[in-house]
């Protein structure tokens, strides 16, 4: 039962740093990444620095995957990847990650409707935005674009990344092997 509560805990922890973050800090994949490594005490300046491009859909046009997906991705994929050091990959553990990140994108596509930034911003706003744009960006704030809107989003893929990897056991190596963990069926 305790360990039951501390993980609902996390995973309520987790929405709230994603929501704070972005209201705060705004960058939706650089909030998302910060709050589950919060969340989950672990870190990668690397990571978050990479995560910097993919806010508001890529480079705030809206048009590429939403930063939150994005940063949940590379979490998981930051725990679970093919390292460097192991390129040639003899023991397939990038299928493994594929698995991983096929199932948290039915997830993801299943709470948010969409991995697209603008189909998302499109169903929570009735349009997308060109935050890129200044006179844009001021119509996306007027809306609620830092109030609680993609603040939410930036909260619900940090729940939702955060929920998956305790689920999936990630933060334990092994889980991360071929054949390792229950990440769903293909």
């Amino acid at each position: 039962m305790k360990e039951r509560q501390v993980r609902e805990e996390l995973i309520e922890r987790a929405y709230q740093l994603g929501f704070d973050y972005e209201k705060k800090y705004r960058g939706c994949s650089q909030c998302t990444i910060a709050a589950i490594y919060d969340t989950l005490d672990f870190n990668d300046d690397n990571v978050f620095k990479a995560a910097t491009g993919f806010a508001g859909g890529g480079g705030l046009t809206g048009i590429s995957v939403c930063g939150g997906y994005a940063a949940g991705v590379m979490a998981i994929s930051h725990l679970c990847g093919r390292e460097r050091s192991n390129f040639s990959d003899p023991d397939g553990i990038r299928f493994r990650t594929f698995k991983l990140i096929r199932e948290f994108t039915r997830r993801y596509t299943q709470e948010l409707g969409s991995i697209i930034c603008r189909e998302i911003q499109t169903r929570i706003f009735g349009r997308p935005f060109y935050i890129a744009d200044p006179d844009d960006f001021a119509k996306f704030e007027a809306a609620g674009g830092h109030d609680d809107k993609c603040t939410q989003v930036v909260g619900l893929a940090t729940r939702l990344a955060v929920e998956y990897i305790l689920e999936q056991k990630l933060m334990e190596p092994l889980n991360c092997l071929p054949g390792g963990g229950a990440a769903g069926e293909d």
